[in-house]
């Protein structure tokens, strides 16, 4: 099946040019699917019913390690959307007695607060690679990229170049720009 049948067309669908250092497409519109629903749902992120609906479609949540916080910002436009993070973060309070044996469970939903400093490390490691911060709010998936099937089978082709590189695997400019590099190869969209 062909991309343009898995889903509708976007401005994510525009060709990005490689010369660019990356965006957070601040100004684009969420994925199509995403604007069906609206409020706060007391589900977690992976089991919104968009992000559900996106996965059929061949899409895939972003990885939530920090070390690819920076993934979204260059991952290929055509390859990447966000949808408005109406999910609900929750803190889980667990009660043991003297046993170790769980005697309760109380689960609360985090302030806004809370959230934003969640978002505090993502935000630090963001500058300290010289990249704007993310913009709030918002869910991103990928498709996966070249001849990989999964957006996990790319996430280990990057490491194992890295590997072979001597690339740290921690969030870096010198992991920035490996990756940055081999997703425009991979895509075919590498300089001359």
């Amino acid at each position: 099946m062909s991309r343009d049948a898995r889903d509708a067309p976007g401005s994510w669908d525009t060709p990005g040019s490689w010369d660019a250092p990356g965006s957070w497409d601040e100004d684009g519109p969420p994925h199509p699917l995403a604007l069906r629903r609206t409020g706060r749902s007391e589900q977690e992120p992976d089991r919104l019913p968009e992000v559900r609906e996106l996965e059929v479609l061949g899409w895939e949540p972003a990885p939530e390690e920090l070390t690819w916080a920076f993934l979204p910002y260059v991952w290929p436009p055509a390859d990447r959307t966000w949808i408005p993070d109406r999910s609900t973060h929750w803190a889980v309070d667990t009660r043991l007695d003297g046993h170790g044996h769980v005697t309760g469970v109380e689960a609360t939903p985090l302030a806004e607060a809370e959230l934003h400093d969640l978002d505090r490390e993502t935000e630090e490691l963001l500058d300290a690679l010289g990249l704007p911060h993310r913009p709030p709010g918002r869910l991103w998936l990928l498709r996966p990229v070249g001849p990989y099937p999964a957006v996990g089978a790319v996430l280990d082709h990057l490491r194992s170049v890295a590997r072979e590189r001597g690339v740290a695997f921690r969030a870096s400019p010198e992991l920035l720009s490996l990756t940055r590099a081999e997703l425009a190869t991979l895509t075919g969209s590498a300089p001359p």
